[in-house]
């Protein structure tokens, strides 16, 4: 049986944890969290063990990234920078009730929860979060480091590029792309693409603002190679 480490210690990363307990084939070593209060606890039983770090010395476990929110979604694509770890040592994790059909594909490092559905053809990039009840129909393209809350619903030929957020019940339209570290407000609804680096919400989806600095640093580095923090 593989062993797993859980980078985070969030409510995503409880979630995911839930997962890979329902699905009991891989043996659970516990979350890794920088915030030092949280070190040597146990959240819903499974213990805290130490730093985000200490992947490195755990060789033999596989490891998945489950930081970031609304707030900041881009946390997930610094930690696989900042960690260095070669794509081999990030799992990937299937609640049992997810329906992925075989055409599909899901990079390394990328969670799908309960009762989520890739309908046929849909490519899933490495390290993206994909909530409960989401679907992805045909041909849906969605990059690394994206993020799908519950209950999203994409339209066949949508893409998400690299690090977008959807928030929790959003709509988007057939062969639409949401840009690069873009975030769709909850509840929105997306009929033309969206530009990337901005939020937009409401539905219609309309642009309301320029995306956070995390964002923003996360897409200067994409494009133009320098450093982010």
């Amino acid at each position: 049986m593989s062993e797993l480490l859980i980078v985070g210690a969030g409510g995503f990363a409880r979630e995911t944890a839930q997962a890979v307990r329902d699905a009991g084939d891989t043996k659970l070593l516990g979350h890794l969290d920088d915030n030092a209060a949280l070190h040597g606890t146990e959240v819903d039983g499974v213990p805290v063990l130490g730093g985000c770090d200490l992947v490195h010395d755990l060789p033999a476990a596989r490891v998945v990234l489950c930081a970031g929110n609304p707030r900041d979604y881009a946390a997930r694509a610094r930690l696989v920078r900042r960690l260095g770890l070669p794509a081999d040592r990030y799992a990937t994790v299937l609640h049992p009730t997810a329906a992925v059909s075989s055409t599909s594909e899901i990079g390394p490092g990328s969670v799908l929860l309960a009762h989520c559905v890739l309908t046929a053809a849909v490519r899933v990039g490495a390290h993206v979060a994909v909530m409960p009840h989401a679907v992805l129909t045909h041909d849906d393209v969605i990059e690394d480091c994206a993020t799908l809350a519950a209950g999203v619903r994409l339209g066949g030929g949508a893409r998400l590029a690299r690090g977008a957020y959807v928030g929790s019940g959003a709509l988007v339209r057939e062969g639409t792309t949401v840009g690069a570290w873009s975030l769709v407000g909850m509840g929105s609804t997306v009929l033309g693409d969206i530009p990337p680096g901005e939020v937009w919400a409401g539905s219609p989806a309309r642009r309301l603002r320029a995306a956070d600095a995390p964002a923003l640093d996360e897409l200067v580095t994409r494009t133009t190679g320098g450093p982010a923090t």
